[in-house]
């Protein structure tokens, strides 16, 4: 039996330990490696809120800032009880939950400044468990995102943790262009105050062009065993140089990348989906669950700000209860540059996009919440369009219902390491429309599983968007025959995570 260890900033098979795709993987994947009789053993940080049902395992004392710190390590109930799975988070009282998705931390006049500190105690605590041999012998350490490359910057350089070079590293990568930077020096969240005692290899840990910084991306790149993107195409966008906004690749790291494939260390292996266990909710209650999290969300403080748009989002869903659109595009997601960048920079496009939906009596229905700025933008668009309703929250079950009850799925997204929410649309028999990049050009087929749009300039891929959209709709309309080819097409096809692990064990792994 082999013993693996995840170390990540999220795992969605805790309560409450998710903002995006990486906490779905760090779910799924571990769930397929303990099919196989293999161990796995999964840590993330407590966010001072995770440890409190836990049950206390050890202390772990460790050397930072020329001082003693001492984190606990706890075992945690996952949701669902898997053989040879155990969940651990380290408490420590600076490793606090930030206010995106009680995970993360938005610093915007110095970025990374708090998640820098905390992840660095996270995976020096980390560095100290497996030292102490908290986790068995282990055979295979998988780190997810800069979050867990502090773990390898350990291993190489501190004495304390040169035991920790005898199993193999594997580093995957959820999302290139956050990074993780920080200065070396002068700065409380820099290297040096945190790793005084260490002489720093400023070559080998520099970013590319912030040469007084640290780069914990490309120390994950640089020094792992194995780098994993986690879709092929992505892994071809991410060797070649950026040029936003027509093009977003290798986020100057392009360079390390290509180096790591031409090492043979660097592997692009499509993310899976989930067939299994799925969250049931039956048709018939989009209208009801919008209102019900609108009610909800009407009683939170925090939404207080928000009380007059969700009573005139109510109002809009209102009038579809008994008059019931023909045709529903829907898109679920975190309100950010990567997913809408086309709709915000273009908004004119998107108004177009609304108006041929309207001569179809159809309506976009949008669930997300994130950047103020998005959020913003798509309020106003909400206030001035009545086919546009924009449900500005979370909710479990309406984003099922959504899933359930939509006709055509939209994901436009800027760049796409992988995306999941593509393939939830496809397993309920949705076709998708999607910008044809990264992970969405390896799911999506124009015309056989759903629509796509590209082009080699700004312009001609916003001109696409728009066109290809009309012709969707022409085909829903015009081509009943083949309009359900495409629904039943999405619906057959297959991204297993069966199918991924054995790339994972034969590419990465290499037991």
């Amino acid at each position: 039996m082999n013993n693996f260890l995840f170390v990540a900033a999220e795992n969605d098979a805790i309560p409450n330990c998710k903002a995006g795709g990486m906490g779905d993987v760090v779910r799924d994947v571990p769930r397929h490696i303990s099919k196989r009789g293999d161990k796995v053993q999964v840590v993330v940080p407590s966010y001072s809120r995770l440890h409190k049902n836990g049950l206390f395992r050890t202390n772990l004392n460790f050397q930072l800032r020329g001082t003693v710190y001492t984190a606990e390590l706890y075992e945690v109930v996952g949701k669902k009880e898997c053989p040879n799975i155990v969940h651990y988070v380290i408490h420590h009282p600076e490793i606090e939950e930030g206010g995106i998705a009680h995970i993360y931390h938005d610093d915007p006049t110095e970025p990374f400044y708090t998640d820098f500190i905390k992840y660095v105690i996270f995976c020096t605590a980390v560095a100290e468990a497996i030292k102490m041999g908290a986790f068995g012998n282990l055979d295979v350490v998988h780190m997810h995102d800069w979050h867990a490359s502090a773990l390898l910057f350990l291993k190489t350089y501190h004495p304390s943790y040169k035991d920790l070079k005898k199993m193999r590293y594997v580093y995957s990568i959820h999302n290139l262009a956050i990074q993780g930077i920080r200065p070396f020096y002068d700065n409380y969240a820099s290297v040096h105050n945190w790793f005084p005692e260490l002489q720093l290899d400023h070559e080998a840990l520099k970013d590319p062009r912030y040469e007084d910084c640290i780069n914990l991306m490309a120390v994950g790149i640089r020094l792992a065993d194995a780098v994993h993107t986690v879709s092929p195409s992505y892994k071809e966008d991410v060797m070649l140089p950026s040029a936003r906004p027509e093009f977003v690749g290798g986020e100057s790291l392009e360079k390390d990348l290509q180096q790591a494939n031409n090492e043979g260390r660097l592997f692009g292996i499509l993310n899976a989906s989930n067939y299994n266990d799925i969250r049931k909710q039956d048709k018939g209650f989009l209208y009801r669950n919008t209102v019900k999290a609108l009610f909800r969300w009407l009683q939170d403080e925090s939404k207080k700000y928000k009380a007059d748009f969700l009573a005139h989002t109510g109002e809009k869903i209102m009038l579809y209860v008994d008059e019931r659109p023909k045709f529903i595009v829907s898109s679920v997601a975190r309100l950010t540059e990567q997913k809408f960048y086309f709709f915000k920079r273009s908004p004119e496009a998107f108004e177009e996009m609304l108006a041929r939906l309207r001569k179809i009596d159809g309506i976009f229905m949008l669930l997300g919440t994130g950047d103020p700025g998005y959020e913003e933008f798509f309020r106003e668009m909400s206030y001035k369009h009545k086919n546009f309703v924009f449900t500005n929250g979370q909710s479990e079950d309406l984003i099922d219902s959504i899933y359930l009850e939509s006709d055509l799925y939209c994901m436009p997204s800027l760049f796409e390491p992988c995306g999941i929410s593509q393939m939830l649309a496809m397993r309920n028999g949705n076709p998708c429309f999607v910008h044809h990049t990264g992970g969405l050009k390896d799911t999506v087929e124009h015309h056989v599983t759903g629509f796509a749009f590209d082009g080699v300039t700004y312009d001609e891929k916003v001109k696409n968007m728009v066109k290809n959209f009309s012709e969707a709709l022409d085909v829903w309309e015009n081509d009943k025959p083949k309009w359900k080819k495409i629904k039943a097409n999405a619906k057959k096809v297959r991204f297993t995570w069966e199918k991924s692990l054995d790339a994972y064990y034969e590419k990465l792994y290499v037991l």
